[in-house]
């Protein structure tokens, strides 16, 4: 399947999801912006993964990341960001959301994982009180240590700066 095909709408995930349900396959839900892809979202998305049998990764969209991270974000827009993802070989499929957060989506599925980096701790965790209720289970998982895109966008800077000064 092209990577493309993978990006769906919450109403076809929520087909996707019933379909799962009824052949008892478990659904890990995680989210992030995927702004400059690198290796550590690579074995992040790998483990998280492994907790279940489809994975739905929930990207936020442009405006999304804008609000959070600020006005030089994102990077990569959001269709090209959803499609990298998408390419991952651990990704079942992705859908883009414009919200701040994506607990509308985590209510509208109802995984039976939520899976978030070790980072954040679990009381903050968008949707886990939820997962929780509803009796599934929510996975924290230990972040690539110096692999972030805000890392990733420092390094570009400051060789890019090195080089001015050397010219």
């Amino acid at each position: 399947m092209k990577a493309a095909e993978k990006i769906k709408s919450p109403h076809d995930l929520i087909e996707i999801r019933g379909g799962l349900r009824a052949r008892g396959k478990t659904l890990v839900f995680t989210n992030g912006c995927f702004d400059l892809l690198h290796l550590g979202h690579l074995k992040y998305l790998e483990a998280a993964r492994d907790f279940g049998d489809y994975l739905v990764v929930a990207v936020n969209s442009d405006r999304s990341v804008r609000r959070i991270k600020g006005p030089g974000r994102p990077i990569v827009p959001e269709l090209e960001r959803g499609e990298l993802v998408a390419g991952l070989h651990c990704v079942d499929a992705v859908v883009l959301f414009d919200a701040s957060d994506p607990l509308d989506l985590i209510r509208r599925l109802v995984p039976e994982v939520l899976v978030k980096g070790a980072d954040w701790p679990l009381d903050q965790i968008v949707g886990a009180d939820f997962v929780l209720a509803a009796g599934g289970r929510v996975e924290r998982i230990e972040l690539t240590p110096g692999r972030s895109s805000s890392a990733l966008i420092e390094r570009i800077r400051s060789r890019v700066v090195d080089r001015s000064a050397q010219a």
